[in-house]
């Protein structure tokens, strides 16, 4: 005895109406119309699928990319200068959760290279420090990152700036840098409205990945940017946490540790707005994609609708032999719900193979097209990536199940209030 015998009578029926129908045409279309509702369901979900994954590998992709730059933690100076750093990066490092400390000098800054002007955002750093709180190190291209020794007045660019000034390693670029005053920092007396000028030698290019560091970024030692800036002492600290989701929670814990002058900055205060726009963007798209698959669920209204006139005297004859209405809504809510679960289980499957693959999928398009989707100019990578969540995915399926299960109430109840009399009347 097959499985669906020891189902339920609703549940056999409910199958049997599901399957295509072969003795009339009338039949065949009504299951063409539920094969188009599973269709749509599955491309429904499919859709959301890949959407949420491509936008969760996006902030995970971007997100890797800045901490690869960024401090997890910032630590500033509320005077403008924090002349006993070491001190203070001492009293930091007491704290579990802190793994290193580096001073840095943030100033903004020209780089002029024979008639090419170019904004960058010019960082001292001492070197050794700074490998241990960023990966600037790992991501050279040409050079080397302790080339950055004092004195030297070497800078290490980002590859997207250096191609943008047309230099390599060893070339000379003149720096235009605000006085000690433009920059917050403690200045030498009288103020002077000329920016400062001083040759460097470029002594490495790294590539972070992130087009906003690759374009604008350029690192020096920080006692150089220092001397150049006619600061005397660092602007702060960067500090490096063993669990960086753990930043804004170490970073209130170590206000009780540090002066009273200091005050802090995790990484997801740097670009909130940023992440708050993606986070943003996740729900709406969610939203949208979501009433696709609504729209597409409730197609098994008029599925059902036309299932329950072409089947009025078979629900006629199933009253004449004792079943009750609910008995009846039960077959049509079966059908429904079946219907659903496979668009949604198809939908999942679809969905799931799309955002596992979409690194092969996205180029072969790419190569077939001969266009480029991404625009590292402005989407700040230039590769499609994908993050598939599986929480997502289960509320994604739910979602869609359960949206195909409140559309098969009217037409359940509908054919539950079928009169046998009238309904066989000209049979």
């Amino acid at each position: 005895m097959s499985i669906t015998h020891k189902l339920p009578y609703e549940w056999q029926v409910g199958l049997r109406y599901t399957r295509a129908g072969k003795r009339s045409s009338r039949n065949s279309f009504i299951s063409f119309i539920s094969l188009a509702s599973v269709a749509g369901i599955a491309l429904g979900v499919a859709a959301l699928i890949v959407v949420l994954s491509v936008m969760n590998g996006f902030q995970k992709e971007v997100t890797n990319r800045m901490l690869s730059v960024l401090a997890h933690v910032e630590v500033f100076d509320a005077r403008g200068a924090m002349p006993d750093w070491r001190a203070s990066a001492a009293q930091a490092l007491r704290h579990p959760e802190v793994r290193a400390a580096a001073p840095f000098l943030d100033a903004q800054s020209m780089l002029l290279v024979d008639g090419v002007m170019k904004p960058a955002l010019l960082r001292g750093v001492d070197p050794e420090a700074e490998s241990k709180v960023s990966n600037i190190a790992q991501q050279m291209k040409q050079g080397r990152f302790d080339s950055l020794r004092p004195g030297s007045f070497n800078v290490v660019l980002g590859r997207s700036l250096a191609t943008s000034l047309g230099v390599e390693v060893g070339d000379r670029v003149t720096l235009l840098i605000a006085n000690g005053e433009a920059l917050g920092g403690a200045a030498a007396s009288g103020q002077n409205p000329l920016p400062r000028t001083r040759a460097l030698t470029v002594s490495g290019i790294f590539q972070a990945g992130h087009f906003e560091f690759d374009s604008t970024l350029a690192l020096a030692n920080v006692e150089d940017v220092q001397a150049a800036a006619g600061v005397h002492a660092p602007a702060g600290l960067r500090l490096r946490l063993a669990d960086l989701q753990e930043a804004p929670r170490v970073a209130l814990e170590l206000r009780s540790l540090l002066p009273e002058e200091l005050f802090l900055r995790d990484w997801t205060k740097v670009n909130a707005v940023w992440f708050a726009a993606v986070q943003s963007q996740k729900r709406m798209m969610f939203i949208i994609l979501t009433m696709i698959v609504a729209v597409a669920a409730f197609n098994l209204v008029s599925t059902l609708v036309m299932t329950v006139k072409d089947k009025q005297a078979d629900i006629a004859i199933l009253r004449t032999l004792g079943s009750s209405p609910r008995s009846i809504m039960k077959i049509f809510m079966v059908q429904g719900t079946l219907v659903g679960l496979l668009g949604a289980g198809l939908g999942v499957l679809l969905g799931v193979t799309v955002a596992l693959n979409v690194d092969v999928i996205v180029p072969f398009i790419e190569r077939v097209l001969g266009v480029h989707f991404l625009s590292q100019e402005v989407y700040l990578i230039s590769e499609m990536p994908s993050e598939l969540v599986w929480n997502d995915v289960a509320w994604i399926g739910g979602v869609a199940v359960l949206l195909s299960f409140f559309a098969t109430i009217y037409p359940s109840w509908s054919a539950s209030r079928t009169r046998p009399a009238e309904a066989l009347r000209y049979e």
